[in-house]
């Protein structure tokens, strides 16, 4: 990662093919965090999360850069960069499409949680259900005057 006093000096081509390189790097990310989260492993999802957070952060401090940029507001003005900004834009569309999957894959995995959560819990009750003297269900020993 480069810090912004290194970048100054890059014309506006070369910005563009950092931040290009910066967004395929990211795609990258990207498809490894959901093969992660397909294989529900926590250790993995927390590493390759602090490598995403940190790249995003590269990301935006170099798109700042280029929002400051006078040559680089020059030339897009002047049409000169429509490919290498039609690239960028592909691509980060990309990437937006795969992270929402993967934000969708986290979604499914937290239902599945709390249907097992909640289907323990529903197991443990049936366990804990007794019947007075009349017959009626009751729960555990609350009925009885016991409290834990």
């Amino acid at each position: 990662m480069l810090s912004s006093s290194t970048s100054k000096g890059l014309t506006s081509t070369e910005l563009l093919a950092k931040q290009h390189q910066q967004l395929t790097l990211l795609a990258q990310i990207i498809a490894n965090e959901k093969q992660i989260l397909q294989q529900h492993d926590p250790q993995e999802l927390l590493a390759i999360s602090q490598e995403k957070n940190t790249l995003l952060l590269a990301i935006q401090q170099l798109d700042q850069e280029i929002s400051l940029n006078q040559g680089f507001a020059q030339d897009k003005a002047a049409g000169k960069l429509k490919q290498e900004l039609s690239d960028i834009s592909e691509l980060l569309n990309h990437c937006q499409q795969k992270n929402l999957v993967n934000g969708q894959i986290i979604q499914q995995s937290q239902l599945a949680v709390e249907r097992m959560k909640t289907s323990l819990l529903e197991n443990h009750n049936k366990n804990a259900i007794t019947y007075d003297n009349k017959g009626k269900k009751s729960a555990g020993l609350s009925s009885l005057g016991f409290k834990a």
